[in-house]
């Protein structure tokens, strides 16, 4: 049973509503003659209110509370004439409708209308006892229209859910990408950088310092294959089956970017105030890509011959700065940089603040950040 009923449901859904709903009007109709020639009940006004009672049920779904008024009429009007049988079909029909499409204040109103419809139906006929199966069976329409709508409510708001939880995962994603994008572009723009400023400086020490070439090479290298394991680190979580992400640079690669920037000619200096102490992991490789961006700026941009690097401790932050004494911001198009944009981000991210702009006495760039260590 339970299955034919499965499958009856299952086609019903594959259907369009209105021929649904046709059927189950030429039903109720059927169901209604059968009970009027079981009766004895043959006069032409019982079919033609057998056709009454049942036709709205094709438009209950649209317009549930007036369909159910024009049902109910029907229905006590065959009960009054004898035509209808002790199975109020179309009434129940029309009451699992509203129950499950109606509003409250209708729901209320047409419950008040159908105990209305039954008394008069029953008490005048003295068939009370007759009263109780079918306020059962009303009540299971009622109950099964209440599910309806109950699971109707539960798959809306759980697409409703699903859909939220697609976006934020799409923002996820997004995020993601924006970090992986800074990550690329900091490691690719700071390696290339001293790549390409001790390449161009390779073929005059070559031909002046012979030995002093050798360690320019070797800075070539060592500067590329770093560059090469830190591109696979911020690549790899793109991979189901790639390396973890961890571990990331920190305050303590400050020190190796500030000494390859002095093997790449720069008068490069490193100043640290105040008692270090463990920071966030975010917030230090934030510390770092600040100090790596700048220092890549200084090498393409500034034409520096030397740049200086300095973080304070003080009790709630820890305070960047990073400043050269190259040709300022007019002139090398800095502050519009997508590197600068990237510190903003970063900076932006852990709570703390960042500034850029010519130094104090007007000349090079500073680039200073402020970043909460609570």
């Amino acid at each position: 049973m339970r299955a034919c009923w499965d499958r009856l449901t299952e086609w019903g859904r594959s259907r369009p509503p209105l021929v649904v709903d046709a059927l189950v009007a030429i039903a109720c109709y059927l169901i209604i003659i059968i009970n009027a020639f079981t009766h004895q009940r043959t006069e032409w006004w019982v079919f033609l209110l057998a056709g009454l009672n049942a036709t709205p049920l094709v438009w209950r779904r649209r317009y549930p509370f007036w369909v159910t008024a024009v049902t109910g009429v029907g229905t006590t009007w065959l009960a009054l004439a004898g035509a209808l049988g002790n199975v109020p079909t179309a009434q129940l029909v029309a009451t699992y409708t509203f129950a499950s499409i109606c509003p409250p204040v209708h729901r209320v109103v047409l419950v008040v209308g159908t105990l209305v419809g039954v008394a008069i139906s029953v008490v005048p006929k003295d068939e009370v006892l007759s009263f109780g199966p079918t306020a059962i069976a009303f009540l299971v329409a009622y109950a099964m229209g209440t599910s309806a709508r109950a699971r109707r409510d539960r798959i809306s708001m759980l697409e409703e859910r699903a859909h939220r939880l697609t976006e934020e995962q799409d923002a996820a994603a997004a995020r993601e990408r924006e970090r992986i994008a800074r990550e690329v572009h900091d490691i690719l723009a700071h390696s290339m950088s001293l790549v390409v400023v001790q390449a161009e400086a390779g073929p005059v020490v070559v031909r002046s310092d012979p030995d002093k070439a050798e360690e320019v090479f070797d800075t070539i290298s060592g500067t590329a294959r770093e560059a090469l394991v830190q591109l696979r680190r911020a690549l790899g979580v793109l991979r189901s089956d790639g390396p973890a992400r961890a571990p990331v640079p920190d305050l303590d690669a400050v020190r190796p970017l500030v000494e390859s920037a002095r093997r790449a000619g720069l008068l490069a200096t490193l100043e640290e105030h105040g008692q270090r102490r463990p920071v966030p992991a975010d917030l230090g490789v934030t510390a770092y890509r600040i100090v790596q961006e700048s220092l890549t700026n200084t090498l393409r941009h500034a034409r520096a011959g030397a740049v200086r690097v300095r973080m304070d401790w003080a009790d709630a932050a820890l305070r960047l700065e990073v400043s050269d004494d190259g040709r300022g911001p007019s002139g090398d198009g800095r502050p519009g940089g997508l590197g600068l944009v990237g510190m903003r981000e970063r900076v932006s991210a852990v709570g703390g603040t960042l500034s850029t702009g010519p130094g104090p006495d007007g000349t090079g760039f500073r680039v200073a950040a402020t970043l909460p260590l609570r």
